[in-house]
């Protein structure tokens, strides 16, 4: 079966669902934060901690792309 290609009012019903969908997400998040200001700091906190460590680790990985496992550099 060959799959067709989606119409324009397809593709725009789904960008329409898309942004719903964002919608609803921002305003349940931001009443949660004003129910519990102080977990959604600690949840905060956390997500940009874990940002940081996997930039450090993607760029550990990427500085030693020229050095074999034992540090000296390739040929």
């Amino acid at each position: 079966m060959a799959d067709t290609p989606e119409t324009s009012d397809e593709k725009k019903s789904f960008f329409e669902r898309a942004q719903e969908a964002l919608e609803d997400a921002v305003e349940t998040t931001v009443e949660a934060v004003k129910e519990h200001p102080i977990a959604a700091a600690g949840i905060a906190a956390g997500a940009a901690a874990a940002v940081a460590g996997a930039a450090y680790g993607a760029s550990k990985l990427l500085d030693g792309s020229d050095e074999d496992a034992d540090g000296s550099k390739k040929s």
